[in-house]
């Protein structure tokens, strides 16, 4: 009879601390998707930034490259590098979509998330050698216009370093924060 007792003890300690570890999951769930959400939001923000500088782009390139007197050629080669810029950029953001990583396996989350972050950093292996032959093309057309002063060149010089600059620091930010996530989702996986 005692062995009976002690077995059902011992039931009811293991059944209560199931329950307080399913409870545990299930708090440290939610505080990853907090966390995980909150690294995304700063992404999709930047994303969405990038979005829009490029699409505004489109119309500058056509209406102020033409005025200054850059020809149709470059002017319509910026517009579609432009727009495969926001394209790509909106396919990639399309991976962080928020409903999809509140509800989804975390293991399934973060597969998706590993394949955003690796499209981010391929997108330099295009971007960079496209934006080095666009400033060339830039500075080839730009040295033939009369009446554009060696003062348009080292203003696109600069203009092209600052936002060189500017553009990688993001990159690199944007890399550690998906890290960040990848890091988070691996830690509750794990365990």
């Amino acid at each position: 009879m005692e062995n009976l007792n002690e077995l059902e003890t011992m039931r009811s300690q293991m059944s209560a601390l199931k329950r307080q570890l399913e409870h545990q999951v299930i708090i440290n769930d939610r505080i990853l998707r907090r966390a995980v959400s909150g690294n995304t939001s700063w992404i999709r923000s930047r994303y969405i930034v990038s979005i829009v500088v490029a699409l505004l782009m489109v119309p500058y390139s056509l209406i102020g490259f033409r005025h200054i007197g850059f020809s149709l050629t470059f002017a319509v080669a910026t517009c579609l590098f432009m727009l495969t810029a926001a394209g790509y950029t909106y396919y990639n953001m399309k991976a962080l979509n928020r409903d999809f990583l509140m509800e989804a396996d975390l293991v399934e989350a973060g597969q998706r998330i590993a394949r955003a972050r690796k499209m981010d950093a391929d997108w330099l292996k295009f971007g960079i050698p496209t934006v080095i032959l666009w400033l060339v093309w830039f500075f080839l057309e730009g040295y033939g216009l009369s009446g554009f002063a060696p003062a348009g060149l080292i203003g696109g010089v600069i203009g092209g370093a600052i936002g060189g600059i500017c553009g990688y620091m993001t990159h690199v930010k944007i890399q550690r924060k998906y890290r960040e996530i990848i890091s988070q989702i691996d830690d509750l996986t794990a365990a």
